[in-house]
């Protein structure tokens, strides 16, 4: 796989951002910073905004205040180059059921820029026991097997900032150990993740982020 150039291994800042859903305010004022090399857990009950969080940090969702930035950079991240520092699995597969399982992420590399290199594919399916399902259509996939083929995807084309959101989900116990190799793989060559998770995941100290009931209100008017 080729490392794309402007790849940085810098901290990811978020600077008092504010959700607001509808007429409600998600979470304001949050700001938080990930280093390489380091994991932050998303805690916090059901409606508190980890997957609003996720999706903002991913470019999905437009902050109603605040900014994200990269290392000592006092400028907003052009969003193309942000997106190419980010990599996002969240609840929404983007699975092609007509697709092969191989075809799935041959189609996902093109999308996300990787050079046309078959053993990146090879070595993304093996971190997830996919190999020998390379030629099966996606529609037959089990929902456990359909969770590590997205999650084999951040595999394919390398990102400093992983966003998961609720990655354990459907997944058995050997395949949680696969995922928590590859976390643990991605953080040793100092990349970062950003995960919301309520199961434990055992890839070494993370710092955490708690979106509690507090932090959330109505807008007046």
């Amino acid at each position: 796989m080729n490392t794309p150039t402007d790849l940085r291994h810098e901290t990811f800042k978020a600077e008092r951002l504010t959700c607001i859903r509808g007429q409600r305010v998600v979470f304001s004022d949050l700001s938080f910073a990930i280093p390489p090399g380091t994991a932050t857990v998303l805690r916090g009950p059901n409606g508190s905004g980890k997957s609003s969080l996720l999706r903002m940090v991913a470019g999905l969702l437009k902050p109603a205040t605040g900014a994200m930035r990269w290392g000592d950079d006092t400028t907003r991240p052009d969003p193309e180059f942000h997106r190419r520092q980010v990599g996002f699995v969240g609840h929404q597969d983007a699975i092609k059921p007509a697709f092969t399982v191989g075809e799935n992420l041959r189609h996902w590399r093109a999308i996300l820029g990787g050079a046309a290199d078959d053993n990146g594919v090879a070595t993304a399916l093996a971190a997830h026991d996919l190999g020998h399902l390379e030629d099966l259509p996606a529609r037959l996939l089990s929902a456990g097997q359909r969770r590590r083929l997205n999650l084999a995807r951040l595999g394919l084309v390398p990102r400093q900032l992983w966003l998961l959101d609720e990655p354990t989900v459907s997944l058995d116990d050997d395949s949680v150990a696969r995922l928590e190799t590859c976390l643990r793989r991605h953080l040793d060559n100092q990349g970062s993740a950003l995960i919301a998770t309520h199961a434990p995941l055992n890839i070494g100290p993370t710092a955490a982020i708690d979106l509690a009931p507090a932090t959330m209100g109505a807008l007046d008017g």
